[in-house]
């Protein structure tokens, strides 16, 4: 990635999509884990989210 700073820039931001849409999806519920209680999915959906913009606003400022 030293080579190319694009491609870490967009393998970056890929993975925070990423991220974002599998934190929803437990929060809505289109995602579930089977034999976890659906709480527990749905705070750790919002656990992924957190630390997702967590990520992104240390990262931005931080460059």
């Amino acid at each position: 990635m030293k080579d190319n700073p694009l491609l870490g820039i967009f393998a970056w931001i890929v993975g925070a999509i990423v991220a974002l849409v599998v934190g929803s999806g437990m929060i809505e519920k289109t995602l579930t884990v089977p034999g976890i209680p659906e709480i527990i999915t749905f705070i750790a959906g919002w656990a992924v989210i957190s630390a997702t913009i967590i990520g992104t606003i240390l990262a931005v400022f931080t460059k």
